[in-house]
């Protein structure tokens, strides 16, 4: 069974520059669409972006324009690229397969926290 881990997050200012990484375990990750979620306190997990196998991408309205979602598939991660982030991005970022979320497998997540 893939594991997944995130890293990256931390503590930025808002209008500031976060990556997050999401390592995989084994290379079958190259054959499946990887997603981004965050939850918030006291909210639902909210799909932020999807890349396919084939590398095609998908973001909600909410990060389109300031989130880029790429992946590595030699080095079985994928990335999240987040710039301009806003205090409302503030969240336990996720990775995880479509199949592993509609299961309710989730990793340990990166928090992100956008303050000044």
């Amino acid at each position: 069974q893939v594991q997944l881990v995130e890293s990256g997050g931390g503590l930025v200012q808002p209008g500031g520059s976060l990556r997050l990484s999401c390592a995989a375990s084994t290379s079958s990750f190259s054959l499946s669409a990887m997603r981004w979620y965050r939850r918030a306190p006291g909210k639902q997990y909210e799909l932020v972006a999807t890349i396919t196998d084939g590398g095609n991408t998908n973001y909600a309205d909410s990060v389109k324009g300031r989130f880029t979602i790429s992946r590595d598939n030699v080095k079985n991660t994928v990335y999240l690229q987040m710039n301009s982030l806003k205090p409302e991005d503030t969240a336990v970022y996720y990775c995880n397969t479509p199949a592993r979320a509609s299961f309710g497998s989730w990793g340990q997540g990166t928090q992100v926290t956008v303050s000044s």
